[in-house]
């Protein structure tokens, strides 16, 4: 006996505006096995998975690629399909002339399964009713295997045609796309923070030489016992000592109140190939710079695959951007929203400084701060950002906290 079950869409929290359909990885009259992968929708945050519920055939599609859907929507059926002793019953063209009833082994299902074949081209021998093996594997699968190698090379002489083709054509083509929920996200927070907030950018620039010489001399060691050790560990160590000794840049604005964080939740920008997110790490006062790495390369990874969860990227209390990593010599990063200000870093560069009256070459990078004007003046955010350069040209301030 079938019944058809409900595949509803995910709980979504209220700070997610909307969601759609990204993407249907099964056809109707596909078959699912319990909590096989269905579909994935997109939120303006991150992209979440929709499992099947049950063991059974994809019955009916509600929603198409693109289309909004709600918190618990409905957006299919799937037919559930009763086993006896954990044997299929099928019928095919065959043995529906011929009123007879034949099953598949599991080893059958499994082989027909992987190898993606028409249950109703199947031809083998039956013994009890039974489809098995035996012959299946010389008189289908070879023969299946030759019709898809056919085909493709028939689809490959259409495209080397269709594309000779447009050579001698002058075309002046162009495509359409709807703008993804996160894309529409980041446009709103950008405006939003352009509109409501009195934002101003001050710059500094720091010598790398101590950090580089700190990261060569101890990388091997550090990556032997626990990963590569980068720059942005440094960054965020001397980020929240800063933010220890500045507890205004600390905080964030709710409605007409400033509230204040006895907490360091820092978010880290990273580039997805879906546009910039922004995942936590919190409590960064309590972390090691392993820790920080370590949770640094999760980040990335999960971003790239868009697998973050909402809590990797709801709050935090303070933003560093990284736009160095692409080559960027200078920028004024945008705040990000209820924060009150962002960190920028930048790009490496052997540049001419003066130092005991001597011209010297050091490799030098660009610090930027923006910083809303509303609950931070600006000597707040010239100390914040000199108190950072200074811990980084002398790591050794966060240890004796000076």
């Amino acid at each position: 006996m079938n019944k058809d079950i409900k595949i509803l869409a995910p709980d979504l929290p209220e700070s997610i505006n909307n969601a759609i359909i990204l993407k249907w990885h099964k056809k109707i009259g596909d078959t699912v096995q319990e909590d096989e992968l269905i579909a994935e929708i997109e939120t303006d945050k991150i992209i979440l998975e929709i499992s099947s519920p049950i063991t059974g055939t994809l019955y009916k599609k509600l929603f198409k690629v693109g289309q909004k859907i709600k918190s618990r929507s409905i957006i299919g059926y799937i037919q559930s399909i009763h086993l006896d002793n954990n044997i299929h019953k099928i019928t095919d063209k065959f043995t529906q002339k011929n009123k007879k009833n034949y099953f598949f082994t599991p080893k059958m299902r499994r082989l027909i399964s992987n190898n993606k074949i028409n249950k109703l081209t199947i031809k083998g021998i039956k013994t009890h009713g039974k489809i098995t093996k035996n012959k299946f594997i010389i008189n289908n699968l070879y023969q299946d295997t030759a019709l898809k190698k056919n085909e493709k090379i028939s689809k490959k002489i259409l495209s080397e045609k269709h594309t000779n083709k447009n050579l001698f054509k002058n075309t002046r083509s162009f495509r359409r796309i709807p703008m993804s929920p996160l894309r529409k996200k980041i446009s709103e927070r950008l405006l939003s923070t352009i509109q409501n907030t009195a934002m101003l950018t001050t710059f500094n620039e720091v010598n790398m030489k101590p950090i580089m010489l700190k990261r060569q001399k101890y990388n091997s060691i550090f990556e032997n016992k626990y990963n590569k050790l980068g720059y942005m560990s440094f960054y965020i160590k001397a980020a929240t000592q800063a933010l220890k000794k500045f507890p205004d840049i600390n905080a964030s604005i709710e409605g007409t109140d400033i509230i204040y964080h006895d907490y360091y939740d820092i978010n880290i920008a990273i580039s997805t190939p879906r546009g910039l997110i922004t995942p936590i790490l919190k409590n960064t006062d309590r972390l090691s710079m392993f820790e920080i790495e370590k949770k640094i390369e999760y980040f990335s990874r999960l971003g790239k695959s868009g697998k973050l969860q909402l809590e990797d990227l709801e709050s935090g209390t303070f933003t560093i951007t990284n736009g160095g990593v692409f080559g960027s010599l200078l920028s004024t990063p945008i705040i990000n929203p209820p924060q009150v200000a962002i960190l920028g870093m930048h790009n490496i560069k052997n540049r001419p400084v003066v130092s005991c009256n001597k011209i010297k070459i050091y490799p030098m990078m660009y610090l930027a701060l923006s910083y809303d004007h509303q609950i931070i003046d600006g000597k707040q955010a010239i100390q914040f950002l000199n108190y950072i350069k200074d811990i980084i040209e002398d790591f050794s301030r966060i240890i004796i906290d000076v």
